[in-house]
């Protein structure tokens, strides 16, 4: 299963999340400030917010619904005029990297790091958006900034792995879950993305029992439920996968990763058209998509369904999306190509095609960069 989980705009949405507490508290303060020294007429005149506060707040509350092209533009309108000019900057920043401008991003992150704002939040996106850059050096540089920080920070690590892991740079997305599970070491989370990290370089047998770990730290939860079922479904037990993703939902687990989990197993598994199967998958995908339309797993495997119905064109708009959510996986592009050819699009089926070549000659030389970097890895294990 491709979880594509934590795509860009996913991860942007949950920094917005994590930055907005600082935000009241800074705007709570200077608020606090404010009101010790104002008078009545000025807090009339305060009532009726002004156009650069008021842009700063639609900025913020476009950010934290995942609209970031929209929230741009209030941003800047915003900046250099308003009392929270860290909070101006910052979800710009943040909204440079959701749309996949990391220089602008980068330019405005530094702006922060070189003034009074050098903290675990700036360096944190900041590493995400070198890594974005094609700039991974600077990235993990970056990274070790904010867990200077922030050490014990959970999200810290999960976000910026997932960049990594985005770009396929396993060795250094491995490196950042390690560097967590030293602050972390009872981190259910952290283990079950090492399992997770191992398995995309072909190691079942190392990711087996970090998926062990993880389910025995968090058992009957969530991340128990995830960790045991990817387990099965990495070992290529199908059958037992969908039983335990299905028993996780039954529980109140009906998480989108959950239900995307129980969809592909169903399909890897044989359901096809007609079969009770069939439907249980592509209902979970649906909920899956509902809770969380930029999951691009969730939407590969309802493309790949929805083409076994011949529901072509549906099927081209998923596979599209999913595609654009995780350009590096070649699975969309193959499922495209067979589209395309169904609807007599034949060169941009041999553009998929090709594309797909691309992409698994890549996927094997990272893969071979994570064991080979540095020349003196233990036997068997990827290097550090």
């Amino acid at each position: 299963m491709n979880r594509g989980d934590f795509s860009r705009v996913s991860r942007c949405i949950a920094a917005a999340a994590l930055l907005a507490a600082t935000v009241k508290c800074g705007s709570a303060r200077a608020e606090s400030s404010r009101a010790a020294n104002r008078s009545s007429a000025e807090n009339t005149a305060q009532e009726t917010a002004p156009q650069p506060e008021a842009e700063l707040q639609t900025g913020i509350t476009l950010t934290r619904g995942g609209h970031f092209s929209e929230a741009i533009p209030h941003f800047l309108a915003a900046r250099g005029h308003v009392t929270d000019e860290y909070a101006a900057a910052f979800n710009l920043a943040l909204c440079y990297v959701g749309v996949g401008e990391f220089p602008k991003a980068i330019s405005i992150l530094a702006e922060l790091r070189n003034g009074s704002h050098e903290n675990s939040s700036v360096e944190n996106l900041l590493s995400q958006a070198y890594e974005g850059n094609d700039q991974p050096k600077q990235a993990f540089e970056a990274f070790q900034k904010a867990a200077s920080f922030a050490p014990k920070d959970e999200k810290l690590y999960l976000l910026v792995e997932a960049a990594f892991m985005e770009k396929q740079d396993y060795s250094q997305s491995l490196r950042v879950v390690e560097a967590g599970l030293q602050n972390l070491p009872d981190s259910p989370r952290l283990h079950y993305e090492l399992g997770y990290g191992l398995w995309q370089l072909e190691e079942p047998g190392m990711a087996k029992p970090e998926f062990e770990h993880a389910a025995a730290l968090a058992p009957n939860s969530l991340i128990g439920y995830l960790a045991t079922a990817q387990e099965s479904f990495m070992l290529g037990d199908l059958t037992q996968a969908a039983k335990i993703a299905r028993a996780g939902i039954l529980e109140g687990f009906a998480d989108y990763q959950l239900l995307c989990l129980l969809g592909d197993a169903l399909i890897h598994n044989g359901a096809s058209p007609g079969k009770p199967e069939f439907a249980e998958a592509k209902q979970a995908l649906e909920k899956s998509i509902a809770a969380r339309p930029n999951y691009a797993s969730s939407q590969i495997a309802l493309g790949r369904i929805l083409l076994q119905e011949e529901h072509v064109d549906a099927a081209i708009e998923h596979l599209e999306l999913g595609r654009r959510l995780a350009p590096q996986n070649p699975t969309p592009c193959l499922l495209l190509a067979t589209a395309y050819r169904k609807r007599g699009r034949t060169a941009q089926a041999q553009a998929m095609l090709d594309m797909v070549a691309k992409l698994n000659k890549e996927q094997a030389a990272k893969r071979s960069q994570a064991f080979d970097k540095g020349g003196d890895c233990p036997p068997g294990k990827p290097c550090r």
